[in-house]
């Protein structure tokens, strides 16, 4: 199985410092095959917070795959918010929206859902579905596909349907005749796994949607920080939320879910 440790809502510029050196140690010791970050590096993409962020994510594991959040196109600077809303990310943090990391076994694709027009929510687009079809379409069938969002397919039972990524049915078509096998995404500071099939009823195919909360931002909305690690097969995903314990000054492994592939969806088989 390939490990994945998936990072969310970093928002430098609004960071619990205390929280930085733990959560590299954690990251280093979950020894992954790839780190995920998805979105919101900074708090208002500004040239400190974008510097202090690619500090911090280069003391991580590589390969990285970090896609931008909708904090990470300038909220106040309307000229560059229009014109120019990714320059800060790509000069300090990945100079393609749309990063890639494939191997043999696995192939994680990232996605840019922040757009200038919206201040919070996000949308995918037809252009960036048949980028990601392409991409896809030239994978061997044994490889495990997962796709890298800011702003999520699924949300929490009560959440707000509006924080679905927009033009999510679209692409959820799309993925189904893919095969991709897991969607990460934050956006909400909330932890989240779910089939997609309960949201996007589609015969035979489910996604196993996974949402992180954040791991370093002072906003918490009610759930620790946390970050997920995920050990991943065609057929199997275990899910582990790492969460701060402020008093041992570490992040610990608590909660722990198992997935399996039935009828084309993912069914939980173990949880604690």
């Amino acid at each position: 199985m390939k490990t994945i440790v998936h990072l969310s809502d970093l928002h430098f510029g609004r960071v619990d410092a205390a929280l930085l050196d733990p959560l590299v140690q954690s990251v280093h010791e979950a020894r992954p095959d790839v780190v995920v970050v998805s979105g919101d590096v900074t708090q208002r993409a500004r040239t400190e917070q974008f510097r202090a962020a690619a500090a911090f994510l280069a003391r991580l594991p590589s390969p990285r795959v970090v896609v931008p959040g909708n904090h990470d196109v300038p909220l106040y600077n309307v000229i560059g918010r229009f014109l120019r809303p990714l320059a800060g990310f790509r000069r300090y943090i990945e100079a393609d929206a749309r990063p890639r990391h494939v191997d043999p076994e696995l192939a994680v694709l990232g996605v840019n859902t922040a757009r200038s027009l919206v201040v919070k929510n996000g949308r995918i687009n037809a252009e960036q579905v048949a980028d990601l079809r392409a991409s896809l379409a030239a994978l061997a069938p044994e490889v495990v596909r997962v796709v890298v969002t800011h702003h999520p397919f699924d949300v929490s039972p009560g959440a707000d349907d509006h924080d679905v990524v927009g033009r999510a049915a679209m692409a959820m078509a799309a993925f189904a005749e893919c095969g991709v096998d897991v969607l990460l995404a934050g956006h909400l500071h909330v932890s989240h796994r779910a089939d997609s099939g309960e949201r996007h009823a589609l015969a035979g195919y489910g996604a196993l949607v996974i949402s992180a909360g954040t791991a370093t931002s002072t906003r918490k909305r009610g759930e620790s920080n946390s970050f997920n690690v995920l050990r991943v097969s065609k057929a199997r995903v275990e899910v582990q939320r790492y969460e701060w314990q402020a008093a041992e000054h570490r992040f610990a492994g608590l909660a722990r879910e198992v997935f399996q592939r039935r009828g084309g969806g993912w069914e939980s088989i173990y949880k604690y």
